[in-house]
């Protein structure tokens, strides 16, 4: 069986709406990426209306 090279530290992605990250790997090797996303709308309180 081939050697596994070690794993290469890859830098944050980061965009408007999501910043990925590089994930440990696991016990077959496999590295992951955690993805983060932003909150695309800003939540406001609910106001009643004033009442004619």
């Amino acid at each position: 069986m081939s050697e596994q090279k070690p794993v290469t530290k890859v830098p944050d992605g980061k965009t408007p709406f999501y910043t990925t990250r590089q994930m440990a790997p696991n016990a077959k090797g496999f590295v992951g990426y955690e993805t983060i996303w932003k909150p695309l709308q800003k939540e406001v309180a609910y106001k009643t209306p004033k009442t004619p």
